[in-house]
Order: C-alpha cells, then structure tokens, then sequence
C-alpha cells in the first residue's frame, strides 16, 4: 500500500464546476471525535458541491481534529456541555448562525437540538437523514439504503459522491515535528505497531492489551495513542512490557492529529472500536478492530485497506447498545472477555505480513 504523504491536500473540483455565485453552507457535527473524523467526507463535497469551503459546528474536544483542512472556512465551537449549556448558549449559538446567513445546513448528528439550531437561525435549506429525530425540522430529509458505512450514510445529505470517498485529517508540521520527538525518545527507526486500548465507553475496552503488548513486543517495536483519560491502560502496558521493548507512549502526550500522523507511521493499528479507527481510515492504514457490545453491522467499521475484524463468539446479547453502555447490563462482559489474545495476535500477525510483501507503508 502507498503511504499517504504528509502533507496530502486534496483538490475540490472547484474550477470543473459552472460559473454561478457560491452558496455559504455549514455542516453541523456535535458528537464525538471520531464521529467528526468520519464526517470529514461529507464536508468535502459540500464544499465541493457549493464551490467553496464550508463552516463546521464541533464541540470543543473535536475542534482540532479539523486543522489544516483545506474545505473548510472556519470551525464554529458550540460547548453544549459547558459554557453554551441550556438556553443560554443555545440562544448564542443560534444568533452567530443567523448572522452568518447561510444558505444551507448539513445535518451530520442526528440529533434534535442540531435540528434546532438552524431551524431557529432560519437558514432556508436544512438537508438531514430522515430516521433523525429531529427530522420534522429538515426542509429535506434524505432516507440511506440499506445499512450503508457511516460515511456513505453522511454523503447521502450532498447526494453522495462519484466515487469512493474515506476520511481525512491534515497533521502539520507541529504535529509531525512531535511525532519524530517520541520516536526518537523511544529509539524506535523501523517498524511498529500502534495499540489504541481505551474508548470513551467503558464496555468498548478490550481487556487484554497488556497481555498482547507482551507478545507482539518479542517481534516488533510498539507504540500507544489515547487521551489522559486513558493513562492506566498505557501504563498497564508499560508494566507488562518491564521496559525490555522499545515503546513510544504518545497517551496524553499527542493531539487528536499527533496521534494520527503517528498511526499513520506505524504498520498497523489495534484498536477498540474508537475513534483511533477512524484516524487510522483518514491515514490509510492497515487496522485490526476489535468489537464487544457494538457490532460492524452498524457502520463505524475500519476503512482502509487489509483492516480485519474481531468479533467474539456468537452471544445471544450482542449488539447490546449502538455505542456502548457504561456497564455491561448482564454483568459478565463475555463479548470482550472472551475475545482471547491469540485471535488478536493471529490477525496482527497476518496483516503485518501482508503489508511486508506488498512493499506497503
């Protein structure tokens, strides 16, 4: 596989389009990261088909994971969980899009607060999915077929696309300057793999990195991405390890795009299913996914090519949640306990031997 270039910019068709004034559009995206990372495709061709970069609504955590993108003009932060919280906020956020006088809103969260906001900032067209629940507030709901990717799901709301579009994220010079900091601290020039052990729900967590990071440490050189809120998983690595394998701890130590252009380094990514997955599409690299109480079915799966999936053995209980209780609801959290290493490992070991034979990365 190519490496994807560090500083990849893709162009828009702007010029291959008819001459007519453009249309100012927004792309409203309050969840996760990761839900951000994978609405990049969709940001893409609304400025495309809009001929000109559009404004993008994120929450705070998701603001600089869309640095340095090329198709958008400027990034609306709306803390719906802080300062902006209750009506307050709402109100706020509803006059700065009403002075903006867009033309057009792309709904990427389903959500009915979403839906309010540029219903209240009277933007004339107001494009969202139709299962939404705020979808009464759409001027035009738009229905995905089938059980589609999540991106392509996204796309449906600027008529899809005339080819096959995946996320993207643009780590500058800042982060590739860190990036080179932590390898070097951790004597690593070849080879790698990244582990991703956490998740911002507590039932995505594979239980056994520890244990992996042991194993894979005898073959290759490791690394570890997350948030501070993932610190006890990194350091449970480290223990494991006891300081006999190189490591580059990047948890708590890289932004959001640090940790992608280190994923996008490496030769594989393991990860739960978490935003680290989508990093690793937006990179183009080869991703090992484990899934407990999610399942692919419901269109987060990795992106880029040779990513396998893990899932557990059949259990009558799973999917049990579309992102993941906080708390197994039957106690025993078989879906991930029972995942054991070796199916893990075997499938490290499969797509890194792909990738070497292929000359990929």
């Amino acid at each position: 596989m190519t490496a994807v270039p560090p500083a990849r910019r893709p162009t828009t068709g702007f010029a291959g389009l008819a001459a007519r004034p453009p249309a100012k559009g927004v792309v409203i995206q309050t969840a996760f990261p990761g839900d951000v990372v994978l609405t990049t495709p969709l940001i893409r061709r609304a400025a495309e088909r809009l001929r000109t970069p559009v404004d993008v609504v994120v929450v705070p955590a998701a603001a600089a994971v869309l640095a340095n993108n090329p198709h958008i003009r400027d990034v609306i932060v709306f803390d719906k969980k802080g300062k902006d919280r209750g009506l307050r906020g709402m109100w706020r956020m509803i006059r700065l899009l009403r002075s903006r006088r867009y033309e057009v809103s792309y709904h990427a969260q389903a959500s009915t607060r979403s839906a309010l906001l540029a219903f209240l900032a009277r933007i004339p067209r107001r494009i969202g999915l139709r299962d939404a629940p705020g979808a009464i507030l759409y001027t035009h709901a738009v229905s995905a077929r089938g059980e589609p990717h999540q991106v392509e799901r996204l796309l449906h709301l600027a008529d899809g696309a005339p080819d096959r579009r995946d996320p993207e994220v643009f780590p500058g010079p800042t982060e590739r300057a860190a990036v080179k900091a932590l390898l070097e601290e951790a004597g690593i020039t070849g080879d790698f793999v990244v582990l991703a052990p956490g998740s911002q729900w507590a039932t995505k967590r594979w239980p056994y990195f520890p244990e992996l990071a042991r194993a894979l440490g005898q073959e290759i050189a490791l690394a570890i991405v997350g948030g501070p809120g993932d610190r006890a998983d990194a350091r449970a690595i480290r223990n494991a390890l006891g300081g006999a394998v190189p490591l580059a701890d990047g948890v708590g130590r890289l932004s959001l795009l640090g940790s992608a252009e280190l994923i996008r380094r490496a030769r594989v990514l393991v990860s739960n299913d978490s935003a680290p997955v989508h990093l690793a599409s937006a990179m183009g690299t080869p991703t090992i996914e484990i899934y407990g109480p999610t399942a692919p079915i419901f269109g987060f799966a990795a992106r880029a090519p040779w990513s396998r999936v893990v899932e557990p053995d059949p259990l009558p209980c799973r999917p049990c949640h579309k992102h993941g209780p906080t708390v197994c609801p039957l106690v025993h959290h078989k879906c991930m306990r029972d995942t054991p290493i070796g199916r893990v490992l075997a499938e490290v070991r499969t797509v890194l031997q792909i990738v070497r034979t292929t000359g990929g990365m």
